[in-house]
């Protein structure tokens, strides 16, 4: 038997806490996961580069059924206490929102009871002494309220499984898991809150099949309040369903179904229409989910109340991004508090969801206001009112061509400087606002649209062409178009994973409107390299930031000046203290139905121009931030060594140097970022103790020049000299990462000298060549 005090971590658990839990009955090909990565790592942004945070990964999960959840287990070696992995295994299971969060050495466990229920609330077991499936199911439904038969029932029907081995996302499983609880429990009226991009359709899924499939619930309606959503909930997330599936169409109502999906104006509009769903018993639908539920669900008076009074007796759920609380409607007042929250800041800390930067750009107009001259007529003729006009009115009341072309010209710089067919979606007042911002960044781009006439298109609910193209501009495949103007079309629902660039030149008051921009671009989409997007801002919505409702933070805020390019520079200034932002001004009031809005339109006689600076980051705690990449570097570095010692000690100690620096950009620190600015013939060593701790950096060929003088390869045959001096040079040219990889061998000039067995055998074999490796990194920063 091995002394324990000598095995790994993975070896305690494959050795001590594997066994154990086989004793005690679990089923290690349904009931237990082993080494679960249930987060991404959240993408970090400095200038054009990105990395990713660390990923959050258990030992052990523990389930009942698969995605049931109960318990998550931290192993450690056994040089440490049988409770050392207790602290990480609590913050595990209050993410996946287990009752039971365990630790072990390899010398027992130590059990954390989170249900409130049980006393001690810590108990130490010995190793056969593992509670059984059964035990912690019995405990956790008790935990909460499902312990009923019936409610058991339910709550342990499966999930739909396709065979290809597509697991729903931790917080997808805890918003599942959450509602059908709820509902075991004989709660009639549901709120789900998730940011959008984060699967709310398919969350919906999972529910009804399982409350389907457990017949708790027979007959469900589905309501969106977009045709394409119907759709694409039918062809796609709904899709096994079939045959007991249907969309409500025609304004007939067929019985012979159990799943119906609708736009919820196909069962509203005069009285006529709505006698829809009045073909239908009160008592018909036994569960409805109402889609985008904050867009009149809530309100009293809304035709989508109308419908859900009419099946009060069903179970009703609500799914938004973002739900509405004023004095006209409330989600929270009809669906009552959350069952569960799955916020836009949530999403971008755990990796799910990209962040963003922001350029802020203030034009001079917006902020002075304008007046006009006495008597003063603008081009169709119109005198103009006498007042001053400022942001509130500009392309709404009053139209400055100057300054549309300025905002044109501006998105237009970015993309030229960045990706020139990056998708961009520009936010406008209104149908005609859009129109003419099109046709501005047209006349702006002539080559692109010379090329292909729909690098840029309006696409507004009053164009069919326009509309006609929205399904090519989501298509992370299609090139064209790359710009689209709007201005409500797009606010909701269309899913364009592939948008780089969101251009606000709309007032936007309302945080719930704000996210739902916002979200067109918090999708990731890895095969075509996006990761994070950028807001260009001309309207000031992004002051909505500050508002305590608002919570999910951008990465970068720049203010461009002057004719300063609309580019965010690779590194912004030195640090200055955080800057609160103003709160947002009073919405505008609403136009009077009947009036038509009297637009004035100024030519070239009036002239715009760009002004204010500010660039800033937010970092990944969610903090303001307005330091150089530099002082986040010494920041990152310094929370993790308290002293170049500390540093020097863990460097010589890690057994692969590659190791270190992974851990490194984990805390967001961007090696290559740093090479760019500190020199790019450094290695991360030396970039680390320059920056950090002020040490004068060598450069690799001044390092590998060291060695070659010390002569330390000649206890080495004539063979492995030449691979330690071939490596030497690689090295020098290329640095650590490429000499710790064994595959070198196989590249020039290695493949010259021999093949990798032969020269792995000229050490002694292959033990003997990594101890060789190990020697020549030690010399190498001695």
């Amino acid at each position: 038997m091995p002394n324990k005090k000598n095995l790994s971590e993975r070896d305690i658990c494959t050795q001590f806490i594997t066994p154990a839990l086989q004793r005690s009955g679990w089923d290690f090909a349904t009931q237990v996961r082993e080494e679960v990565t249930f987060t991404k790592g959240r993408v970090i942004v400095r200038g054009k580069l990105h990395t990713r945070g660390k990923q959050k990964r258990a030992d052990y999960v523990l389930y009942y059924a698969p995605n049931l959840p109960i318990a998550v287990i931290e192993g450690k070696d056994n040089k440490h206490g049988v409770g050392d992995g207790m602290q990480q295994s609590l913050d595990y299971a209050e993410t996946l929102e287990v009752p039971f969060a365990i630790s072990s050495n390899g010398d027992g466990f130590l059990i954390h009871d989170r249900t409130g229920q049980h006393t001690p609330i810590e108990q130490q077991l010995a190793l056969d002494a593992f509670p059984t499936p059964q035990e912690l199911w019995q405990r956790y439904c008790a935990w909460k309220g499902i312990a009923g038969p019936e409610k058991r029932e339910t709550v342990e029907t499966p999930y739909y499984d396709d065979g290809s081995g597509k697991t729903p996302r931790y917080y997808q499983v805890n918003a599942i898991n959450r509602s059908i609880e709820a509902i075991a429990r004989g709660q009639q009226r549901i709120l789900l809150v998730m940011a959008t991009g984060t699967g709310k359709t398919y969350t919906a899924f999972q529910i009804i099949w399982r409350l389907w499939k457990s017949k708790a619930r027979k007959r469900i309606l589905f309501l969106a309040d977009r045709n394409i959503l119907v759709d694409q909930t039918r062809t796609n997330d709904f899709k096994p369903f079939g045959p007991a599936m249907t969309k409500i169409t025609n304004r007939q109502a067929n019985k012979a179904f159990e799943i119906y999906l609708s736009l919820y104006q196909a069962v509203t509009g005069n009285e006529e229409e709505k006698n829809i769903y009045k073909q239908f018993s009160p008592d018909f639908f036994d569960l409805i989910v109402i889609d985008e539920c904050h867009r009149g669900s809530a309100a009293e008076d809304s035709a989508w109340r109308e419908i859900l009074d009419y099946f009060s007796s069903a179970t009703h759920i609500g799914l938004t991004a973002t739900p509405k609380e004023t004095k006209e409607v409330s989600n929270i007042n009809y669906f009552g508090d959350p069952v569960y929250t799955y916020s836009l800041r949530q999403g971008i800390d755990d990796g799910f969801l990209a962040p963003y930067k922001v350029v802020r750009i203030d034009i001079d107009k917006d902020l002075q206001g304008w007046r006009p001259e006495k008597g003063q007529t603008d081009k169709n003729g119109l005198l103009i009112e006498d007042r001053i006009y400022n942001q509130k009115d500009f392309d709404r009341t009053l139209v400055l061509e100057k300054r549309t072309e300025l905002v044109a010209r501006k998105i237009t710089e970015y993309l030229k400087a960045t990706d020139p067919f990056a998708k961009t979606i520009v936010f406008c007042e209104d149908i005609d606002h859009a129109e003419r911002m099109r046709q501005a960044l047209v006349n702006l781009n002539p080559e692109r649209v010379a090329e292909n006439r729909k690098f840029v298109m309006r696409i507004t609910g009053d164009e069919q062409e326009g509309k006609a193209e929205l399904d090519n501009f989501i298509d992370p495949a299609k090139r064209y178009p790359v710009i689209a103007t709007t201005s409500k079309l797009m606010t909701t629902g269309v899913d364009a994973q592939t948008c780089k660039l969101i251009v606000l030149d709309q007032r936007i008051q309302s945080v719930s409107e704000f996210k739902q921009i916002i979200g067109r671009g918090t999708r990731i989409n890895e095969d075509f390299d996006k990761f994070w997007f950028t807001i260009m801002d001309f309207k000031k919505a992004t002051e909505l930031f500050a508002r305590p409702d608002f919570d999910g933070d951008p990465v970068q805020i720049f203010e461009p000046k002057g004719d300063e390019p609309p580019i965010p520079p690779d590194e912004p200034p030195l640090p200055g203290d955080e800057e609160p932002l103003p709160p947002p001004e009073l919405p505008l009031p609403p136009d009077e139905p009947g009036v038509k809005r009297v637009k004035y339109v100024i030519g070239g006689e009036v002239t715009v121009y760009v002004v204010a600076e500010r660039v800033q980051y937010y970092g990944p705690d969610g903090r303001l931030i307005t330091e150089s990449l530099k002082d986040y570097t010494r920041k990152a570095v310094r929370k993790e060594y308290a002293s170049l010692d500390d540093f020097l000690r863990r460097w010589s100690s890690a057994e692969q140097k590659q190791a270190l620096i992974a851990e490194l950009e984990e805390q967001g620190i961007l090696l290559e970022a740093l090479a760019e600015e500190v020199g790019r013939n450094f290695d991360p060593f030396d970039l680390i103790c320059h920056v950090a701790f002020d040490r004068p950096p060598l450069s690799r060929r001044e390092r590998a020049e060291q060695i070659k003088k010390r002569d330390v390869f000649t206890k080495y045959g004539a063979q492995a000299q030449r691979v330690l001096a071939g490596l030497l040079e690689k090295y020098a040219d290329a640095g650590i990462q490429d000499i710790e990889d064994i595959k070198i061998l196989t590249l020039d000039p290695f493949n010259q000298l021999g093949t990798p067995q032969e020269l792995v055998s000229a050490f002694g074999g292959k033990p003997a060549y990594l101890k060789a490796i190990h020697d020549l990194e030690q010399q190498l920063y001695a």
